[in-house]
């Protein structure tokens, strides 16, 4: 059973990833799988955006792939100085079932003011979401047990291992820690 619903995943993310070439749309692969509660789009891109429940789905859908998932914000500056290295990553990986997954903590209320010119600035390639669910105390320590609620936070998982790191990453850093996701 478990076979076949990895077949059906797969195709819907084959299908999925040449419509996303071609209009810019940020979007969890799997997006069609777990309905976003809202969806912002631009003349450029869509980003879904998701509860902490949906987005967990999203999480523990397990393919065969590493995924670095990001937490971050606009007004963290840590945050901004980092996403580089995580766009470099997607870049350098994405050949090796390595997906990013920029996980937005913007204020709702500052989406069109703040968060879509950023994301329009940066033309990211790197999946990217919004989460929207204002039970931080309910879904952080999900997330991670001793995660803080601090930003950047960066969870790196496999279908058998997992690791959470609290900090900011310099590219070497962050290379470092999927090296050992992939190598082993």
């Amino acid at each position: 059973m478990k076979r076949i619903v990895i077949l059906a995943l797969l195709l819907i993310v084959a299908s999925c990833k040449e419509q996303k070439s071609k209009d810019k749309e940020f979007a969890f692969n799997l997006m069609s799988v777990v309905t976003p509660i809202d969806v912002i789009k631009t003349s450029n891109f869509t980003v879904p955006v998701y509860d902490y429940d949906g987005f967990e789905k999203l999480l523990l859908a397990n393919e065969d792939k590493t995924y670095i998932v990001n937490f971050w914000a606009t007004w963290c500056k840590p945050c901004v100085k980092e996403l580089p290295y995580f766009e470099k990553i997607h870049n350098i990986y994405k050949e090796q079932d390595v997906e990013v997954i920029l996980v937005s903590l913007d204020f709702p209320k500052k989406v069109d003011e703040v968060l879509i010119p950023f994301l329009e600035k940066q033309q990211f390639s790197s999946n990217v979401v919004l989460l929207n669910d204002p039970k931080q105390n309910t879904w952080i320590p999900k997330v991670d047990s001793d995660w803080s609620g601090s930003i950047p936070a960066t969870l790196i998982i496999s279908e058998n291992k997992r690791s959470f790191y609290e900090k900011s990453f310099t590219f070497i850093e962050l290379e470092d820690a999927l090296k050992d996701f992939i190598t082993n």
